[in-house]
Parts: C-alpha cells; structure tokens; sequence
C-alpha cells in the first residue's frame, strides 16, 4: 500500500515539484493550494482554518505533510506583518499540533534567511545559533520554534534561493531573465554585486524532501536530527546569476551595471552570505548532490535562446 503525503503549497514553485517528486516515487500524494487550486489532485484548503486542516488531515489520512506554504518574499513580509505572522507562525503551530495527535510527521521548509549572514560567519551549522536579519526571517525563526515545540515528530528543512520551472515572477532568481530580455529599455539597471546567494534548483529540493520523507517514515524519527539543511555550493550575486544568465541566452546586457555596496532594489534588510552546510544531511545518508545551474537553463530555455 503507498504511503500518503499531503503537500501544501502545492501550487507554488517549490510545491509543483514536491508532488512530481513524491508522485514519481510511488507515494500517494495529496496537494494543498488556495487561489489556484485544482481538486481532486489540489485541494482548496485555507490553512489559517483550523476545521480545514483537520478535515483534510481526517480525510487523507498522510503519513506525512510537507508544508510548503508561506510568505517567502521579505518585502511583502515587511508590509503586511499581521498576515505573514498568520501564515509563518500560527498555520505552522497548528499545523504542528494537528499532525503530532495524529502521528504525521511534519516537513518544515524554512530559509537561510534565519542567520544574519555577518561575512566569515559561514557557513553556517543547522544547530548554530539563528540571528534573523528582517522580519521574514524572523517568521521562519518562529516557525521553525512552533513546529519543533508543537510536535516530537517534526523536522525542519532550510533552504536558499530557489530557482526551477514556473512563471519568473515566482523566483527571484528567473525573474532576472525579465531584466536580461529587456535589453531595449533605455534606463540602466542597478544589480546587486555584493551579497552572495546559492541558487539551488527546486527538482533537488523536492528530491531531498522525498527522500528525508523516506528516511523519517522507516527510522525512529527521534533518532534523526530535528533540523537538516540543504543547499548548493554555487556561490555567487545577483549580477554574477545575470552574467551566466545572458550567457546561456547569447543575449548581451550593457543596460545591468554591478552595485557591489548593498542592494540598491532593497527596501529591507538583506544578510552578506548565508550558506547553509549540509553536514546535517550527509550524516543521515541522504545524497546532497545538485543540478548544473548552466546546463539546467539551457535546457529549461532551449527554446527562447537566440
């Protein structure tokens, strides 16, 4: 009989590849959006709704719930406070006491945006001690609190920037093609040059998540670490992404110019470096191994390039 998995935000850049990986692995798998949802494979479920979480817990029955569902952006984070608590820390906890009387293990998705990322501090340890640099980080500091208090069967997975198969607007990673595309434009482009990012693909994302989902369903998961991170070693800034961007595209890009103080687009707090080491998961076993950032566009763009 196939284990069941329910994944909320399953509508999302990360959640669409979540489900394609836990679905191609034989699991039954059971989506979660709002706005966008598509029963029966994607169920319309308001998490802020304690009688929802309940109801679709009742009537899936899962062995295991991903939750990818959030705020990610900082920005938005900072202007709606009240919302993205909701969403970030109190959908969390229930989440967490919901799963934990039913025996569900709970897959938190947290953010490197937990650390500070103060230069030469990385790369950072999962036990090392978190300093969030803005308001969204700290939601996911809280989150990460709410879930580990609110259930002995939870574990939390920290994650960088993502990139992968969507709408560019959903990373912010691919919404750099839109500035590169944009090559008429007359205005000049300022491009941060000073923090460093790890762009890590959501198939290798989901893949881990399928598999910690594996290894915590078939081990006593009080055995297993609490807290494992994944990310991959791509160092590199936003105008270095635009390089290799325009590169795999042949496009050029004369109008982006390098700001390498602070990111001059940024009205909230960005940290220098946070890299995340994946000690946490190497020690489990589980392969960390990521896809080649180049090699990955140029197969995703194959068709635009000119």
């Amino acid at each position: 009989m196939a284990k069941k998995v329910v994944v909320t935000g399953a509508t999302g850049l990360l959640g669409r590849q979540v489900v394609k990986a836990f679905d191609e692995a034989g699991w039954e798998v059971t989506g979660t959006g709002l706005s966008r949802a598509n029963p029966p494979k994607v169920l319309k479920v308001d998490l802020t709704r304690a009688e929802e979480i309940t109801k679709l817990l009742d009537d899936v029955k899962p062995t295991v719930l991903v939750h990818c569902a959030a705020e990610k952006s900082p920005d938005k984070c900072a202007n709606d406070p009240a919302g993205t608590k909701q969403l970030n820390v109190e959908t969390p906890l229930l989440l967490a006491k919901e799963t934990s009387s039913r025996g569900i293990i709970l897959i938190y998705i947290s953010t490197d945006y937990v650390f500070d990322g103060t230069p030469g501090a990385a790369p950072y340890q999962a036990e090392a001690e978190t300093s969030p640099p803005n308001f969204y980080g700290e939601t996911k500091r809280d989150g990460e609190i709410a879930v580990l208090e609110g259930s002995d069967k939870a574990v939390v997975v920290r994650v960088p920037l993502l990139y992968g198969s969507g709408e560019n607007y959903e990373s912010a990673v691919n919404v750099l093609l839109d500035t590169i595309w944009n090559k008429a434009g007359k205005e000049k482009v300022d491009m941060d040059h000073w923090a460093i990012r790890y762009p890590t693909n959501t198939e290798d994302v989901a893949r881990v998540l399928k598999d910690v989902a594996e290894k915590y369903t078939s081990t006593d998961p009080s055995t297993l670490p609490k807290i494992l991170q994944f990310s991959s070693e791509d160092k590199c800034t936003k105008y270095e992404i635009c390089q290799r961007l325009s590169q795999v595209l042949a496009l050029p890009m004369p109008h982006i110019l390098a700001n390498d103080t602070v990111d001059p687009n940024s009205t909230v707090k960005r940290p220098y470096d946070c890299h995340l080491s994946t000690k946490s998961l190497k020690d489990i076993g589980i392969n960390v191994s990521t896809l080649d950032f180049e090699a990955w566009w140029k197969r995703e763009l194959g068709a635009f390039r000119k």
